[in-house]
């Protein structure tokens, strides 16, 4: 069989890591930014998303009962209320999502609710907004929904969606998967996922892919003792098989949330999950699909009342910090505002002094990512209780270091890009991110990848898989730029080695007909075009060994997606 392969071919250039102060200041007063979620137990949602497409990082706010969603548009660096049209929507909210559901390019809002039912909002352009909930086929009535996330579990290029439900009522709604059918409706695939179909008061969730199968598995904080976390793995069929004991993440704690990142830069993404006064968790990715909690010995434990919880570089010396809200109380001195811990290396922590953190004074409970000013530091916007106004912590961290901001794109795969990798590659060293959609607690993150780059003046390489199975890669970038990369515009890679190297696809470039031969049975052939357009689809019976006829498609670059049972093969061809 044909074996396809990419050379690369690196320049290896001098670097250093410049570590220096961290220092944030709350900007919120000087943005006309005082506004409070209100006063709800356990808290509101915030997204730091862009939701109007412009490059610059916009914010949305949950609120308590009789107020509205707060919507801030960010324009050039400063924020106005932004008096959206949408259907009027004053009760509770817990979270907010803006995701793109039909890769139309403009994006939706998916609102939770733990009193009165979730709602979908389409953007039918120009930001207005409708709602369709009913309609795509999600449930109207109250499910005590806490938190959402989305992902494409099943690699079909739509998102999907995975709402956590604390059901403290009636103790028996469980938390929902619906599949995303590609057509504006939604079905609930819950029971032949094989998910629980019982109330385990979860507050969040996260799609991510612990194994790197290529599938997107789902981890889940689970709230209460006397229930485990969960880690569903993604057996690449449309099923899920629970592993949170075989892993050792599915441990009894407090869940409030759980983020991912790549702590040691080893190309395999961790989790830490926030819990009570017992301490957190943060589970190192062994590559083994096992975890091993490091919590106390990295020095993040965080022996008080964590909540939400987000990785950055917020010194840009690529490495991941760790940040965590908390519930305080200025009579009990064992809660504590916030957690801060830099990440010294060797999977260690440390919490500095003087990093500007210290005026916090509030319990708060969501927080998210973004660059409201667009310098190519990380800032944070941080949910507070109480009528606590939001913080807005801007970075003012000096040192000499560098940056790189990215904004996905797919084509093949869902357009907002959920669920790729990204290594960044420089003087023979990685950096490992992951593209998610609602992790953390109750939380949206920016969509631009913030990345730093220590004192590197250019990348060698950019890698991006995308969940479609096509890799990209893209060579000697500047520093201190903002990029937008486009699903197959890079070099092409090999997709997948374990498929390719029982896979042929010949003659390429050509002319008429196109053959296809592997060692597993083919389910499906689709071929796009270079903007992602579906121009020819065939579902094949298992066959192994297919001639395809091109003759309908003009001269030009196409994409080749071969599904078989053991997964997405891509590869480019050239039509003459």
């Amino acid at each position: 069989m044909k074996q396809l392969s990419v050379i690369v071919c690196l320049l290896l250039m001098p670097f250093h890591i410049v570590n220096a102060q961290v220092y944030f200041k709350d900007k919120a007063e000087e943005l006309n930014l005082m506004y409070s979620c209100g006063i709800t137990e356990y808290g509101n949602g915030i997204s730091f998303y862009d939701y109007n497409n412009d490059g610059w990082d916009d914010l949305t706010v949950n609120t308590e009962a009789g107020e509205r969603l707060l919507f801030f548009r960010n324009i050039n660096g400063t924020y106005t209320e932004d008096l959206l049209i949408i259907p009027p929507l004053t009760d509770q909210t817990r979270q907010v999502n803006w995701v793109d559901i039909d890769n139309d390019g403009d994006k939706d809002l998916f609102v939770t609710s733990d009193v009165a039912g979730n709602r979908l909002y389409e953007n039918t352009g120009n930001m207005v907004l409708t709602e369709i909930t009913s309609a795509a086929g999600l449930p109207a009535e109250n499910m005590y929904t806490f938190g959402s996330s989305w992902g494409d579990y099943n690699n079909d290029g739509y998102l999907d969606l995975f709402v956590s439900n604390r059901d403290e009522v009636t103790f028996s709604i469980p938390n929902f998967l619906f599949r995303n059918n590609g057509d504006g409706s939604f079905t609930n695939v819950t029971s032949e996922a094989g998910l629980e179909l019982t109330s385990h008061s979860s507050f969040c969730a996260v799609f991510f892919d612990f194994n790197n199968d290529g599938f997107q598995d789902i981890f889940v904080a689970n709230d209460r003792l006397i229930y485990p976390n969960f880690l569903y793995k993604n057996n690449g069929n449309g099923t899920f098989s629970e592993v949170g004991a075989s892993s050792n993440s599915g441990t009894y704690m407090n869940g409030m949330s759980a983020t991912v990142g790549d702590i040691n830069n080893d190309g395999w993404f961790d989790i830490y999950c926030t819990n009570t006064t017992e301490g957190n968790a943060l589970f190192l990715n062994n590559g083994d699909e096992t975890f091993t909690d490091i919590a106390v010995s990295s020095g993040t434990v965080f022996n008080a009342y964590g909540w939400g919880s987000v990785f950055l570089d917020s010194d840009s010396d690529m490495d991941q910090d760790l940040y965590v809200s908390g519930l305080y109380n200025t009579t009990n001195t064992t809660l504590l505002p916030y957690g801060y811990f830099q990440n010294d290396g060797n999977n260690q922590f440390s919490e500095p002094i003087n990093t500007g953190f210290e005026v916090d004074d509030r319990s708060s409970f969501s927080n998210a990512i973004g660059d409201y000013n667009n310098d190519g530091l990380i800032d944070m916007a941080v949910a507070n209780n109480q009528d606590a106004d939001l913080f807005i912590w801007k970075n003012e961290t000096t040192n000499s270091n560098n940056w790189i901001k990215l904004k996905l794109e797919g084509t093949f795969s869902n357009r907002d890009g959920i669920g790729s990798v990204i290594e960044i590659g420089i003087g023979g060293e990685s950096q490992f991110y992951y593209t998610a959609c609602g992790e953390g607690y109750l939380s949206q993150n920016s969509q631009h990848e913030i990345i730093g780059l220590g004192t590197a003046s250019s990348v060698d390489f950019i890698r991006i898989k995308w969940l479609s199975g096509v890799e990209d890669y893209f060579y000697n970038l500047a520093a201190n730029q903002s990029y937008d990369f486009t699903e197959g515009t890079g070099t092409l890679s090999d997709s997948n080695s374990e498929i390719s190297e029982d896979l042929e696809l010949f003659p390429n470039p050509v002319e008429e007909f196109l053959q296809i031969r592997t060692d597993f049975p083919i389910e499906e052939i689709t071929i796009f075009d270079s903007l992602g357009k579906t121009v020819l689809k065939a579902e094949i019976n298992d066959a192994e060994s297919i001639k395809l006829s091109l003759n309908p498609l003009n001269s030009g670059v196409y994409f080749v997606q071969i599904k078989t049972i053991t997964g997405n093969f891509i590869e480019k061809i050239l039509k003459r």
